[in-house]
């Protein structure tokens, strides 16, 4: 696996729970249509990353092929590294069905990427698996439909360690993963990272310091404002720190552009968003829609959302949307402001894909125009 490196320390990149259940797919794929296993899978990642991938415990359960993928995390904390993800793959007469295996979650709340009832299997992921056995299927001559089932090993008692049932994700684990591969996630390692491309900026005489925490941001600052990423900075869940770096660095301006799921935290003071440490997102609604006088039942509905886009459904629904976002955004702005004590000056945008821009300050336009003009 290729290597990262962060503040000079060299970390090992791993592969995501979605790249194992691909890779599992494939392998067992080829099983089905040739009787034989490869010894190796190639998988290439939607990042662009190729994986040379062994199968394990390969066997067959009726006219079911199947094969597993032992999940390796790299350096990154996490509680499903080196666990088994298998596939199960069956004949069928037309199609690519693609179902929840034991230890797989099932949704049971709406809001999430998957509809409720379906297995917790990311669309990304989905679309991995669909097209390893695709490919499978084209090198073997075969023209009819799989069926894959996916599963994984102790994945109801890893489930407990992850917040999958406060998120409405029950009976397992989520088969996840945009990129297919899983970046380090040391703490210090990213801040330090992000110290040290705000660093960067700076020398180009960019006098802008442009925070997105995750990739949504920045994908959506590119595609929907047009900036240019290389004037961005990811600053992953550490927003208060990256904040407090920029101006230590000596930036007089920040934009903050990011997904409501977590800029919305701000409203609270959460300053770390990773969901580990605060979330809050159920309770900033609730607080600020009793505020602009929702009905208990709203209220209620609010309390048991699971994402921030079925809160703006239930808002949709009373008429209170705008309202109940004009006072979040004045808290977001009040808790940027006392983050930074007039150090600087702030502007943040906060959207989510399915309903675009929910809230901007009165700058943000202005500080996107100027990051235009950087050449």
């Amino acid at each position: 696996m290729e290597l990262a490196y962060k503040n000079g320390k060299q970390l090992r990149r791993g592969y995501t729970t979605g790249s194992c259940a691909a890779a599992a797919a494939q392998a067992a794929a080829m099983l089905l249509l040739t009787g034989e296993a490869p010894a190796k899978v190639l998988l290439r990642t939607p990042s662009g990353t190729d994986l040379h991938l062994t199968p394990e415990q390969v066997h067959w359960e009726g006219a079911s092929a199947v094969c597993a993928i032992r999940k390796d995390s790299g350096d990154d904390p996490d509680v499903t590294n080196g666990i088994r993800i298998f596939a199960a793959v069956a004949q069928m007469e037309s199609g690519i069905a693609i179902e929840g295996g034991k230890g797989v979650g099932r949704v049971t709340r709406p809001g999430l990427a998957c509809p409720v009832g379906e297995a917790a299997i990311n669309p990304g992921p989905r679309e991995q698996i669909t097209a390893a056995v695709r490919q499978a299927a084209l090198g073997c001559g075969y023209r009819g439909g799989l069926r894959i089932v996916i599963s994984a090993e102790n994945g109801e008692e890893i489930a407990k360690q992850t917040y999958n049932s406060h998120l409405g994700v029950q009976g397992g684990i989520s088969i996840l993963g945009t990129s297919g591969i899983v970046e380090p996630m040391s703490e210090q390692a990213l801040m330090d990272t992000t110290h040290l491309e705000l660093d960067s900026v700076f020398t180009t005489g960019q006098r802008i310091a442009f925070l997105c925490p995750g990739n949504y941001g920045a994908d959506f600052a590119r595609d929907h404002l047009g900036l240019d990423l290389e004037r961005a900075v990811k600053c992953s869940n550490f927003i208060g720190n990256a904040l407090d770096y920029a101006v230590f660095k000596g930036f007089p301006d920040i934009l903050l552009v990011g997904h409501a799921g977590k800029l919305v935290k701000l409203a609270a003071g959460v300053m770390n968003t990773h969901s580990s440490v605060a979330d809050g997102r159920q309770e900033v609604f609730t607080a600020h829609a009793a505020l602009c006088g929702a009905p208990v039942d709203t209220l209620e509905a609010l309390m048991d959302s699971v994402t921030v886009d079925a809160c703006i459904d239930l808002l949709d629904a009373v008429g209170l949307r705008e309202a109940v976002l004009a006072r979040i955004g004045q808290a977001i702005e009040t808790r940027l402001a006392v983050r930074l004590r007039g150090r600087a000056r702030i502007e943040y945008l906060m959207f989510t894909n399915q309903y675009g821009v929910l809230a901007q300050s009165a700058g943000a336009a202005a500080f996107c125009q100027r990051l235009q003009e950087y050449t």
